[in-house]
């Protein structure tokens, strides 16, 4: 059997990567939205391509210091482990802002991994944008990869090439029993989901902080323990209809009823201090 291959999705926030991610993965697993920094933590999907299983990887966006939040070295530190782990790395840019100097340094930041990287130009939805690639040569690269993530457009000869990158050896590969057992880690914003999934899990999977909504997709990782499967998840805090104020809080909180549906065991976390609120 052909070895797994995995290709982490890397740039600046709004290039387009989670959009990569759900194309290529065929789900809507990852939140997409035009506000910056929307995704925090590690997701992971998977897709099947010429007789290959590929691990795709999206990754929050690296933000320049000017625009840090005090998120942003956990989800940078989360980028990195990413990285690591990849075979091929997909530096994906945006054809419309153009090159940016946070590009720039983020392709430096690559060089140096001595990973294989491929520059991706996203949003090249037509003749006029193809006619914009050249400034992007600058970064040194010998290809450009034009795309179009919301269109398809160019994404499968992107793959292509990263398969051409890594060795086809033979290797035994993991694969997730159908029968695992699905555990959702749910409960209100801030009651320590994400500390307990990172602990469970032996990982800094999820970003941890004291602000309300740190984490806003749902994460997940098998988990193997007794001889059992478990694939666990952690979840976006629930809030009250009255309380969701954002596009992206209810993004959240839909994703995470829709874990609690397909769950095998849900597991509630209260904090003692607080006790049982009417949440």
């Amino acid at each position: 059997m052909a070895k797994k291959i995995t290709i982490a999705l890397v740039g600046r926030p709004n290039v387009g990567k989670s959009s990569l991610f759900n194309r290529l993965i065929k789900k809507r697993k990852a939140i997409v939205d035009a506000t910056p920094g929307v995704t925090r933590d590690r997701l992971y999907g998977e897709m099947e391509w010429e007789g290959r299983t590929i691990a795709i990887v999206d990754t929050g966006g690296f933000l320049p210091p000017d625009e840090a939040t005090p998120i942003l070295p956990q989800v940078i530190i989360q980028c990195q482990k990413a990285i690591v782990e990849a075979d091929v790395i997909i530096f994906m840019t945006d054809v419309r802002t153009g090159l940016t100097p946070i590009d720039v340094e983020i392709m430096k930041y690559l060089r140096k991994t001595q990973k294989p990287v491929l520059c991706a130009v996203n949003k090249v939805d037509g003749e006029k944008q193809l006619q914009d690639l050249s400034e992007f040569y600058a970064l040194g690269v010998e290809k450009i990869w034009p795309i179009s993530a919301i269109h398809g457009h160019g994404i499968y000869e992107l793959i292509d090439e990263a398969l051409t990158l890594v060795s086809a050896e033979e290797t035994k590969e993991e694969k997730i029993p159908s029968m695992a057992i699905k555990v959702a880690l749910v409960g209100r914003p801030n009651v320590g989901k994400s500390s307990l999934f990172n602990r469970l899990v032996g990982d800094e999977r999820s970003v941890v902080s004291d602000i309300p909504g740190t984490t806003r997709d749902t994460i997940d990782t098998i988990l193997k323990y007794d001889d059992k499967t478990y694939l666990f998840m952690d979840t976006a805090g629930l809030r009250r209809k009255t309380r969701i104020k954002t596009r992206l809080e209810r993004y959240s909180v839909k994703r995470a009823l829709r874990a609690i549906k397909h769950t095998d065991i849900t597991l509630l976390l209260l904090e003692a201090p607080e006790g049982i609120t009417d949440q």
